[in-house]
């Protein structure tokens, strides 16, 4: 096998699940409405609901929703050999990723902008709209955590890279400025402008890294996990316009620039694909993941294929800045397709490298003695990229050495391995970044949901205190898992919990359908509710009783539990619904 027929599968399969299975849903099972009213345009605020351009809004979302997850889950998968993550990436990411993602967005648009737990609480009733918000705040803080350690495990020591993403801030913060008040309107000169900043950024780190300056920007693991939950409170805090949006719209250029330049790198050099289809691995006992490759396959591979994060963003920010119904189809589904895309490049990029390098790479030295391989290309790897990079596992180190070899086997590329490299750092931590910016910012929309049923004023969106309040308090939640945690013991509790999201959120999408009276069409939601349910329940008690347990990772087993509790009660909850819904009863009727 080689990288070339990989792309051409994906590039083929993702196409025509757009254009086919895409618009049905769009035009059949949820029947959009382009003349219908969005939230951003009847609650236009200025600060939460904006209305905006539409691809604007598809660079936030697609930013947001494309974090470490088709970059980091898709490498680690690779210990299972290629074949097992392809499958499920391209089937994951059609059949329940892309309707997931769709549909859910769809929701929280007819539902007003609301969140995924107010819309269980409309769709099902109070006792599952409580239970989701505690599961979707546990799932965030989470998830902002594993994210985290793959962008600190990226950064620490690598002033280079630090430099440069810490440039993105003030960039985002000037363009948010200059869209808004300097040229409103001119969004395809701010974008030049801002690209033009952010390359500009690229060189500047490589500047930093060789220069009197390059102390300053060189920060320990320990000082970014304190920097880390300080960008997210900020993020969190400001208005949407101001930074999240416009840093995540110009990160967008970067990310999708990249991934076009690799598939183009792929398509030049054609790498031959080193790892087997499947390896010794597949039963269980690989070093990089422990579990056997079903379940763990699809909740390791989680955002490449389907998220249940997905659908925290999708009623959060996005739903606030959506103009016209007609765009749900390209944010909603079209964003999750071109994820799953970047998941196949970053899978070719991780198994075109020698699998004892992959394996020395993504191992602890002391687990990888035990495996009896030999290294092969690993030394003059490190050599050329001027970084140790064996022993650094968490699958951001050896996809960007992945990438930057297929890139410097083309011609006129081969001594710039080290540039190469560090780009590629920093376009992975571009990815992560922004989506700890906008899951921060849903934590605090959740955390003032919660909260105003204890104390009112909290419920109010536009009360500074609670906004400043709610920020602080979700940051400081991940942050501290953050703080020492490893990639090791998040990663699988993050896959679990991203999951069982999932399912959670394919219910209410279900629940909808039945209000509507679009009962012949629930196994668009129904068949991927029922698998990922599945899964994800097995992935959890393999978890627990033989990974979290003999560990006595008491924290992690307990945390699984309570995700597992939760989820499976707002299920139940809703099959109770289901069996009481008049068909045709139109969904207006329960908001």
């Amino acid at each position: 096998m080689n990288g070339l027929s990989l792309v051409i599968i994906a590039a083929l399969v993702l196409t025509l699940c757009y254009r086919y299975y895409g618009a049905f849903v769009a035009a059949k099972v949820l029947a959009l409405d382009t003349n219908r009213p969005t939230p951003a345009v009847v609650h236009e605020d200025g600060h939460d609901y904006v209305p905006t351009n539409k691809w604007v809004t598809f660079g936030h979302h697609f930013a947001a929703i494309a974090g470490a997850g088709p970059l980091v889950g898709p490498v680690l998968a690779a210990q299972f050999g290629y074949l097992p993550s392809t499958i499920w990436i391209l089937i994951g990411a059609c059949m329940g990723g892309a309707v997931h993602d769709m549909i859910i967005l769809f929701a929280s648009v007819r539902h007003d902008g609301r969140s995924i737990a107010e819309i269980a609480k409309a769709e099902i009733g109070n006792s599952a709209g409580l239970a989701a918000a505690i599961a979707v705040i546990f799932i965030l803080v989470i998830t902002m955590a594993g994210m985290g350690i793959a962008v600190a495990n990226a950064l620490f020591n690598s002033p280079w890279g630090a430099f440069t993403v810490g440039a993105t801030i003030p960039i985002a913060l000037f363009i948010g400025v200059y869209m808004r008040y300097l040229r409103p309107g001119h969004i395809g000169e701010a974008s030049f402008v801002g690209v033009v900043m952010v390359v500009a950024a690229v060189f500047g780190g490589a500047w930093v890294q060789g220069s009197s300056w390059a102390p300053l920007f060189t920060l320990s693991r320990t000082q970014l996990d304190i920097i880390l939950p300080i960008y997210g409170f900020i993020a969190a805090a400001l208005p949407v316009w101001l930074l999240l949006a416009p840093r995540d719209y110009l990160s967008t250029y970067m990310k999708i620039g990249t991934i076009g330049a690799l598939a183009i790198g792929i398509i030049i050099v054609n790498p031959q694909i080193h790892m087997p289809a499947f390896t010794q691995f597949v039963s269980g006992g690989g070093p990089v993941v422990p579990g056997p490759v079903w379940p763990f396959v699809c909740i390791t591979v989680a955002c490449g294929a389907i998220s249940g994060f997905h659908s925290i963003i999708a009623t959060g920010t996005t739903p606030k800045m959506i103009t016209n119904e007609s765009e749900i189809l390209p944010i909603g589904f079209g964003a999750m397709l071109a994820e799953a895309f970047i998941s196949i490049m970053a899978l070719i990029a991780a198994t075109s490298l020698i699998p004892a390098d992959y394996f020395a790479i993504n191992s602890a030295p002391a687990v990888f003695a035990k495996l009896g391989m030999n290294v092969q290309e690993l030394p003059i790897l490190a050599q050329l990229v001027g970084e140790d990079i064996a022993g650094r596992p968490g699958g951001a180190v050896s996809l960007a050495v992945g990438m930057a070899h297929i890139f410097a086997q083309i011609p006129g590329l081969e001594s710039f391995m080290s540039f190469l490299y560090h780009f590629a750092i920093m376009f992975e931590a571009l990815f992560i970044l922004t989506i700890i910016d906008a899951g921060t910012r849903v934590g605090r929309y959740l955390l003032q949901e919660v909260g105003g049923m204890v104390y009112k004023p909290l419920a109010d969106a536009h009360w500074i205190p609670g906004i400043i309040f709610t920020s602080a308090l979700i940051s400081f939640a991940w942050g501290y898992l953050l703080f020492g945690g490893s990639i090791a013991s998040i990663w699988p509790l993050f896959g679990l919990s991203n999951q069982l999201l999932a399912s959670m959120a394919l219910t209410i999408g279900t629940t909808m359908l039945l209000r509507m009276g679009k009962a012949k069409y629930l196994w668009v939601t129904l068949i991927p509710l029922c698998f990922m349910l599945v899964t994800a329940m097995t992935a959890g008690f393999y978890n627990i009783f033989e990974f979290y347990v003999p560990k006595a990772q008491w924290l992690l087993a307990g945390a699984s539990v309570v995700m597992m509790i939760l989820i499976v009660f707002v299920i139940v909850d809703a099959v109770k619904v289901w069996f009481t819904i008049k068909p045709g009863k139109d969904v207006e009727e329960v908001m």
